[in-house]
């Protein structure tokens, strides 16, 4: 038991370090999730972006110079990289925690709200159901530590909130770190306890209503009748 416990950390490990210098390597803002699969034939690296041209190089140069340090500086046996294409980046919360990151450290914090407006807006404009930017750290404010940009329908709760894309970046600017968290819901994300009104329903509710109610009276006790029966 303790044999498998230490060899599983030291594969944990393993994986961290190759996942770290693949990032480092191919630098921020371009790698969104990177996946270890562990196959007979070998071990089968998933790069999942939104310029492959980038990560594979010219002639896949990089690719093959990644997958030679791989097999000599971590001892995979037979590594394969493959690349997986991002269709729309707007809606990875990855890549666009990375983005306001490498915007922050590029323009500076004292533009951190029209940079969070800014690709606020784009992730709407773009389709999503709802999206949330946290920024925190060292910001220009006198009110707040941490400000908060949302808008749309996003859960927090129950099964739909499973559906939700959350990631996290680092900036480091001139006055300090700043945090940087992201989630957004995409428009092809399932809400579990959304209600579809369709017009079947809808023609289905006009017929009720434009149906006349009957209203039965109970005819009324005397209060002769009353009296005798006492």
């Amino acid at each position: 038991m303790a044999m498998e416990k230490s060899r599983f950390i030291k594969l944990k490990k393993e994986e961290y370090g190759i996942k770290e210098y693949i990032k480092r390597n191919l630098g921020k803002g371009k790698i969104s999730r990177l996946d270890i699969e562990y196959t007979p034939v070998g071990e089968k690296i998933v790069i999942s972006t939104a310029k492959p041209g980038l990560v594979i190089g010219r002639k896949g140069e990089k690719i093959e110079e990644l997958t030679n340090f791989l097999r000599t500086r971590f001892k995979l046996e037979n590594p394969h990289i493959e690349i997986r294409e991002i269709s729309n980046p707007l809606f990875d919360s990855q890549l666009v925690a990375d983005d306001i990151a490498m915007a922050l450290e590029r323009m500076g914090n004292l533009k951190f709200k029209v940079i969070a407006y800014k690709k606020l807006q784009e992730i709407m404009k773009a389709g999503a159901l709802g999206c949330e930017l946290r920024l925190s750290g060292k910001l220009p404010s006198e009110r707040a530590k941490s400000w908060r940009f949302s808008e749309g329908y996003l859960k927090k709760a129950g099964e739909s909130s499973k559906e939700v894309d959350r990631a996290q970046a680092v900036a480091l600017t001139k006055l300090g770190i700043s945090g940087i968290k992201v989630a957004i819901m995409s428009p092809e994300k399932r809400i579990y306890d959304q209600i579809i009104i369709t017009d079947g329903i809808k023609a289905q509710i006009n017929r009720i209503a434009e149906k006349p109610v009957e209203i039965i009276k109970k005819p009324r006790k005397s209060k002769k009748t009353e009296e005798k029966k006492e």
